[in-house]
């Protein structure tokens, strides 16, 4: 008899664990402060990166949209469109921009994703991005974190036809006398992109 009263114990104990935690959650996500709800991605740049709120797809729009530096158009009716690519004091460079799912289907961008088995914890990402140097004959690869997260828009996956979703990417910074460099990514073309600040 004393064990069946354990049981049920324990079971009420997790109910009241389980409606707590919903509890916080739903508080959490009421905040109506017109947010998506997003977090910051693990990025030291703060006015230019695209929050996300951790793979559900609903994020605020890159710094400056309007500005466009270059474009990449790629299969299934993918365009990537650059808005910026600033050095900072830091010695980053910051590259925003927007992908917009022209296609029919829903996209989701695996394809991007780096290879390094340092990266795998950045699902659905922008990590496989790269800058090249061509004159200087140099690769700069997205940086990462200590807990082996990029520092790139995360949570990509379940584009909509017509839908655009802002992201971003931080990279070393190469040389000052360095001015242009390509931006690629996988799957899709590169393109020349000029550096600013």
């Amino acid at each position: 008899m004393s064990i069946r009263h354990t049981t049920k114990a324990r079971r009420g104990a997790a109910a009241a664990a389980l409606a707590a935690a919903l509890a916080l959650a739903v508080a959490g996500c009421g905040s109506g402060d017109g947010d998506g709800g997003g977090k910051e991605d693990g990025s030291p740049q703060k006015s230019t990166e695209a929050k996300t709120d951790d793979g559900q797809g609903e994020t605020e729009p890159a710094a400056d949209s309007k500005k466009v530096i270059g474009e990449m158009k790629g299969p299934k009716n993918i365009v990537v469109t650059l808005h910026s690519a600033e050095r900072d004091s830091g010695g980053f460079v910051t590259v925003n921009g927007t992908v917009t799912n022209r296609g029919s289907t829903l996209f989701n961008p695996i394809d991007w994703r780096s290879p390094e088995v340092e990266l795998a914890k950045s699902r659905s990402s922008v990590s496989g991005a790269t800058l090249v140097d061509m004159k200087g004959k140099k690769r700069y690869l997205v940086l990462r974190d200590t807990d082996g997260q990029c520092l790139c828009t995360t949570g990509l996956s379940g584009i909509k036809q017509n839908e655009s979703r802002p992201f971003f990417a931080q990279f070393p910074a190469p040389p000052k006398s360095v001015t242009e460099v390509d931006f690629q990514l996988p799957t899709m073309p590169s393109v020349s992109i000029k550096l600013s600040g």
